[in-house]
């Protein structure tokens, strides 16, 4: 725990780039830290901005509704964070810039989690964490295992899903696909999770 504590405490202090000086709070992530599962967003919106927590507006809302469907739940099961870890203004895409200020607190995050199932959360983390020219309408629900052993996914974001309600069939069969993953690589996740999910 004092490694976690010592990641937010640095999180918490950063000045790496511009988002600093527009943040209201700093995102840094919440669930389980001993989580077998992470999902990794873009960046916190102005929700989120505001009270220190990733997901916590509409899109966080329909993420665990969603979720829930295939029992995972963020204070039981999985952790959650996001790509950059302060707001960029009027709820922007982030730039590489800030990505890159950013990666290492990112990278550490996965370090201690050692997680064996990450799902990324639309295309910019899909594209910082399994490849550059990731394409999200072509390539969500598509496994991949990576270098570092971690098996890795791409779903479309919940946001993207308020905008555009065509994109939610695909986007409960990737999330049947996850709980199948899951179920293969680390069914201890649904250890203490009541059925039928």
């Amino acid at each position: 725990m004092e490694e976690w504590e010592a990641l937010e405490q640095a999180c918490h202090q950063c000045h790496n780039c511009p988002l600093a000086n527009t943040r209201t709070n700093v995102v840094v992530g919440v669930g389980d830290r001993h989580a077998d599962v992470l999902f990794v967003g873009e960046g916190p919106g102005e929700n989120e901005d505001l009270q220190g927590e990733p997901f916590v507006g509409r899109a966080g809302q329909l993420l665990d509704e969603m979720l829930s469907l295939i029992g995972l739940y963020r204070d039981k099961n999985f952790y959650i964070t996001n790509v950059v870890k302060c707001r960029p203004p009027q709820n922007r895409n982030p730039v590489n810039e800030e990505m890159k200020a950013c990666r290492g607190f990112l990278d550490r995050q996965i370090q201690l989690l050692q997680p064996k199932v990450l799902i990324c959360l639309g295309r910019f983390a899909a594209q910082e964490l399994i490849r550059p020219d990731f394409g999200i309408t072509r390539e969500h629900g598509i496994w991949s295992l990576g270098e570092d052993g971690i098996w890795k996914i791409a779903i479309f974001h919940p946001s993207a899903l308020l905008r555009d309600e065509f994109k939610r069939p695909a986007t409960f069969q990737d999330l049947r696909a996850i709980r199948e993953k899951i179920r293969e690589v680390c069914p201890q996740v649904y250890a203490n999770i009541k059925a039928p999910f």
